[in-house]
């Protein structure tokens, strides 16, 4: 699937602005246009990992500051180092996507799958993670559509405005198992979010969901 494949000498008039997220290692930045088709989300831990699949993404982390980027409908959040503090790099970053997205260079030229995603970040997990990750499959269940209406309704929109995602990974026995990106995914309030929020919503509208684990955390 290609996207946004563009001529790199047009260029068109984009505003990008910052955000902080409830993750203080992140930065949320705004877009004025469509980056990715509404309710699709990418994400990258690594160089290595967003090659062939996404230049932008390539270039953020040629800043040694960078750790992952998540790139969402019309935003991309953007995970840092510890030793440098957002004051120093914000405007740089901003910048630095407004000027690439106004050229109309390539975001993203192909989608990686669930599977692709898993491998390119192998380094990036624990081997005992990666393993899990690889082998569990999770059969269809007659829970999945509610489960994922709900997810739709009431969580996704809130977890994109904090500069994340959560994907539906499956649900087997009483737990629903979805996956945190973005600013979500190491988010030190993300535990609360979870529990406090995600897993009694899905309990309240459906009795055989017992408990909610991201599958990352």
């Amino acid at each position: 699937m290609l996207i946004f494949v563009g001529k790199k000498s047009s260029m068109i008039p984009v505003t990008v602005y910052s955000e902080m997220t409830p993750n203080p290692s992140t930065m949320k930045f705004v877009a004025n246009k469509y980056l990715l088709p509404t309710g699709a989300s990418v994400e990258f831990e690594s160089k290595s990992s967003a090659k062939g699949f996404s230049p932008l993404a390539e270039a953020l982390f040629d800043f040694p500051f960078v750790s992952k980027v998540f790139i969402a409908a019309n935003f991309i959040t953007i995970a840092k180092t510890d030793n440098v503090p957002w004051d120093f790099i914000t405007m740089e970053l901003r910048e630095f996507i407004r000027e690439w997205i106004s050229f109309s260079k390539e975001v993203l030229i192909a989608m990686p799958s669930q599977e692709q995603s898993f491998e390119s970040n192998e380094q990036h997990l624990d081997v005992v993670n990666m393993e899990s990750i690889v082998s569990k499959s999770f059969e269809s269940s007659e829970f999945d559509e509610a489960i994922i209406d709900l997810l739709d309704q009431y969580v996704r929109p809130a977890v994109a405005n904090d500069g994340g995602a959560i994907d539906y990974l499956g649900f087997s026995q009483g737990t629903v198992t979805v996956l945190l990106k973005g600013s979500c995914a190491g988010c030190p309030s993300s535990t609360a979010t979870l529990k406090g929020g995600i897993e009694n919503l899905l309990k309240q509208h459906i009795d055989a969901v017992k408990e909610v684990v991201a599958f990352n955390q």
